[in-house]
């Protein structure tokens, strides 16, 4: 790791996007960030398992959109730190003239993704939080590189449970499915648990550990709800646990347990 990390990045405390870079078997995370985790796996053993499947839907939910429903431009809401296969990687596979703006209000995501978006000009990271949407659409990085006449894919995988309930993360989904043209699609996930035990638990250690900078582990009724708005029709296989969403082989990482699971689909935008 740099020692050259900007000030405002406290690497003494744990946060959401370098456990999940950890997870991930990344490089841009600290032993705060390890020994959290190591403390999220005494409450959701299956947490490394799941964390590899949710990236993997990544994987096959950007390459669908682009290939299947030939959307070009994506906005990935929440988007962490740098790791293999990012959205514009994905999606440029398909097409190279696909465009990506990247959200993340995250110091550290900031000093890290600079170093992979610098030299690819269809791609750019804003620096604002995910439900400011307004900000968001308005910004000049967004305006030079996402066409509002034509479809757009709105991601907001893995990120909605960052989000406590007065941050309204289902108006923030409500906001950009209004500012979308018709015939863009939008992605949302996050962690659900039938347990009480493992939501309040997972909740609180998160919560306790980020200096507040987490949501809170859902139903998936609650998650169903981000999707009940009458421009949006919930596409094939409908919301379900991702590692099952449109699955492109038989061998994936298998949790163990099934204490929670990442839990949500894709939606088009009528």
């Amino acid at each position: 790791m740099s020692d050259s990390l900007p000030d405002e990045i406290d690497v003494s405390k744990p946060t959401a996007a370098r456990m999940y870079d950890y997870l991930l078997d990344g490089r841009f995370n600290h032993a705060s960030d390890r020994a959290a985790v190591a403390e999220l796996l005494k409450i959701a053993p299956s947490t490394k398992e799941l964390a590899l499947n949710n990236r993997a839907f990544l994987r096959r939910v950007v390459e669908i959109i682009a290939r299947d429903y030939e959307i070009r431009q994506f906005v990935d809401h929440g988007s962490g730190l740098p790791t293999q296969d990012n959205v514009h990687q994905i999606a440029q596979r398909v097409d190279p003239d696909c465009r990506v703006v990247y959200i993340d209000n995250d110091p550290h995501v900031r000093a890290y993704s600079g170093l992979l978006l610098d030299e690819n000009p269809r791609v750019a990271l804003i620096a604002a939080d995910m439900t400011e949407t307004e900000k968001i659409f308005s910004h000049e990085d967004f305006r030079s590189r996402i066409d509002l006449s034509e479809p757009v894919a709105a991601l907001f995988v893995s990120v909605a449970h960052c989000l406590a309930d007065e941050q309204d993360p289902f108006g923030m989904i409500r906001r950009t499915v209004n500012a979308l043209p018709s015939g863009s699609v939008v992605v949302v996930c996050q962690l659900v648990s039938d347990d009480e035990k493992v939501r309040d638990g997972v909740t609180r250690l998160m919560h306790e550990g980020t200096g507040g900078h987490w949501g809170r582990v859902r139903t998936e009724a609650e998650v169903r709800a981000f999707f009940d708005i009458d421009r949006l029709r919930i596409e094939d296989p409908g919301l379900v646990d991702v590692t099952y969403w449109r699955p492109d082989r038989d061998i994936f990482p298998r949790q163990r347990t099934d204490e929670w699971t990442e839990f949500g689909g894709l939606a088009t935008v009528l």
